[in-house]
């Protein structure tokens, strides 16, 4: 994977191209090409090789907090440049992962303070004029993550059947497959986006904790891993591919229980849909194999 890091990426970024040029449309986004009757969503298989490339990039780097600003424009650009693919298609979830990735990677290499002290001060800076790149109903979600009730069967609605149901399922759930939300089709998205309120619905607060359980014991291997490994590259790329998984599964959470926006992110394991699920099993596949 070292080896062949840079065409990784390069045949990734002829995959994000031809799904811009031949992709197939679903719900307003342009984010899969078909082979078949098979669809292969290419910006899940791109958050592994941005993974892969930035561990390459930082294998032969510097000490810890050696790092400047004019270090960090190589790695920037290739993550940019995948993002920039990417959240035209739209996928705005995905691109924020990917930036999430990079930050993560940033602290990791321990840049020094000065350094870090520009990042987010510019962060900061530039963070309102996103909000003018933002579609109307981005904004709308945004607008409606602090008051659900100002379109509750618009752009709120989803978030308030979710609270519903997850609050619905109390302590031991309404049991498998009698989720009154999720099976009388309150709940949009209940196989892909909002399975973690189906869960919660069904299996209640005990199911919830154990669940999580599992996804923090898969997080601390992944992380043990990442600190046991016997080089760079694969220090940084099980870092990656663990970070990324925990993003996810936080993000996921978090949109379905209300604290974060709905961009449409999938639960690892458990959402519906064979990119997302064969890209996780990937990178636990290449965690179980650093050494």
């Amino acid at each position: 994977l070292s080896r062949h890091a840079y065409l990784i990426y390069a045949l990734t970024i002829l995959g994000l191209g031809y799904v811009l040029l031949n992709g197939v449309v679903v719900s307003g986004s342009k984010r899969w090409i078909r082979i078949a009757s098979i669809s292969i969503q290419v910006s899940e298989f791109a958050k592994i090789a941005v993974i892969i490339v930035l561990a390459k990039y930082f294998e032969s780097g510097k000490i810890s907090g050696q790092y400047t600003l004019r270090d960090l424009i190589v790695p920037a650009l290739l993550t940019s440049i995948i993002g920039g693919f990417i959240v035209v298609q739209p996928d705005l979830g995905t691109t924020i992962m990917i930036l999430f990735i990079f930050l993560a990677f940033v602290v990791a290499v321990e840049i020094n303070r000065a350094t870090l002290i520009k990042l987010f001060i510019g962060g900061f800076a530039l963070a309102p004029t996103l909000w003018f790149a933002l579609k109307d109903y981005q904004k709308a979600r945004l607008h409606t993550l602090f008051n659900p009730e100002l379109d509750p069967l618009g752009a709120g609605y989803h978030s308030i059947q979710s609270k519903i149901a997850i609050g619905s399922g109390g302590f031991w759930g309404k049991g498998l497959f009698a989720g009154t939300q999720s099976r009388l089709n309150f709940l949009p998205e209940k196989h892909t986006d909002f399975i973690f309120s189906v869960f919660a619905e069904e299996t209640g607060f005990f199911g919830v904790i154990l669940l999580i359980s599992l996804f923090v014991f898969i997080i601390l291997k992944g992380l043990n891993i990442a600190f046991r490994a016997a080089d760079r590259f694969g220090f940084f790329l099980s870092l990656g591919l663990i970070l990324s998984i925990a993003f996810y599964i936080i993000f996921n959470v978090g949109m379905t229980i209300g604290i974060f926006p709905i961009t449409g992110l999938p639960l690892p394991f458990l959402s519906y849909g064979g990119s997302s699920l064969i890209t996780n099993f990937f990178a636990i596949g290449l965690l179980l194999n650093v050494e």
